[in-house]
């Protein structure tokens, strides 16, 4: 199928993702287009990025295993947790179901779970679109995040404080920690203060 509209991929996500999924990913295109326009950003590729960078979410864990085990950008330990699979896959899924070539919308796909060193701007602003869209996630969580958006180099104080979060988090439950989350916290930790 050949998609021409919004409206064509938002009927094969909402075909493909559970309701939940579906109205977070609603949300994450609707805060990923409010944080470019803030930004200065491509407000409608942010929009589209947003829409569906959990294209790949709800497939079953041993096939988006199976696919990015042929990944050649894998980071060292990615495969720990099952719950980023679908970030490298997705990425696959937009270039092979979507034909997505723009190499940013794509990179914001890929590394809107774990995250990477240097992110670009864009890649920041969907990362954090994922985490504080008003849709499905609780207020408590976004709301510190927000308030350090609008100080002074928010961008990555907000990254820093996702990372901690999720550090914590993961360490509460006794998860392991990908030893890349521990570098971009502490790589955030030197650019914010």
């Amino acid at each position: 199928m050949i998609y021409t509209s919004l409206e064509d991929y938002k009927k094969w996500l909402k075909l493909n993702l559970t309701e939940e999924r579906y109205e977070h990913s609603l949300g994450t295109a609707e805060c990923a287009k409010e944080l470019a326009k803030r930004f200065g950003l491509d407000e409608e590729k942010a929009y589209f990025a947003g829409l569906i960078h959990d294209c790949a979410k709800c497939f079953p864990n041993n096939e988006l295993k199976e696919t990015i085990c042929k990944c050649d950008d894998l980071c060292e330990g990615e495969l720990i947790n099952p719950k980023t699979y679908h970030a490298p896959a997705g990425k696959i899924l937009a270039q092979k179901e979507f034909c997505v070539n723009d190499e940013e919308i794509l990179s914001s796909i890929r590394w809107h779970t774990l995250g990477k060193l240097e992110m670009t701007d864009f890649e920041k602003i969907i990362f954090l679109a994922d985490k504080i869209e008003t849709r499905t996630r609780p207020q408590e969580w976004i709301k510190p995040i927000q308030e350090v958006l609008e100080e002074e180099n928010g961008l990555n104080k907000a990254l820093l404080l996702c990372y901690a979060n999720t550090i914590k988090s993961l360490v509460d439950r006794n998860l392991k920690i990908c030893k890349t989350t521990i570098d971009i916290y502490n790589n955030l930790l030197e650019t914010c203060f």
